[in-house]
């Protein structure tokens, strides 16, 4: 496996409001070619709607490309835009890849899904700063372009919180 050493974090990126893991660098954990991988997947289609696993715009590949730096593919690259995929995806492929690593690995990454959320929530003063902003583009989509309703619609998702769940078991 050659990403034992890069952090699976580092490999989740933010793309359409979502966190989202490419084909490629998955194919990689499992061991796999992306290739494969996207056969088995389309193979089990239905086990992966539009907010499990989509398909990449051509512009959408530019700016993650240039994020990263780098195509990560040899001589010719891709034919065909990558296939992300969001955490409920993620967890959907150890369904059709029956291996201990792809078992191993999924957890490692349902873990890394979970530190970025705790991570984000953890940041003291992101609340009111969301809401301030959310506030500030209320008064601009009254007054100028109703476009930025979708960066509202993100904000609002971001100030949202999990529930707290309750503890089971003994406190000690």
């Amino acid at each position: 496996m050659k990403n034992a050493a890069i952090p699976i974090q580092s490999l989740i990126y933010e793309i359409r409001g979502q966190k989202v893991m490419l084909d490629s660098d998955l194919a990689e954990l499992y061991g796999v070619k992306a290739k494969r991988l996207n056969e088995r997947v389309k193979r089990n289609i239905k086990r992966f709607p539009v907010d499990f696993m989509f398909q990449l715009t051509e512009d959408e590949c530019k700016i993650l490309r240039s994020q990263i730096a780098t195509s990560k593919q040899g001589h010719g690259g891709r034919r065909y835009a990558p296939y992300v995929f969001t955490e409920q995806g993620v967890s959907m492929l150890s369904t059709v890849l029956n291996s201990d690593l792809a078992i191993e690995i999924n957890i490692s990454i349902m873990r890394a899904f979970v530190q970025l959320r705790h991570y984000a929530f953890s940041q003291s003063g992101t609340n009111e700063q969301i809401s301030e902003l959310r506030k500030l583009l209320m008064l601009y989509i009254e007054k100028n372009d109703k476009r930025v309703n979708e960066i509202i619609i993100a904000l609002n998702n971001l100030i949202k919180q999990p529930k707290e769940t309750r503890k089971i078991g003994f406190n000690p």
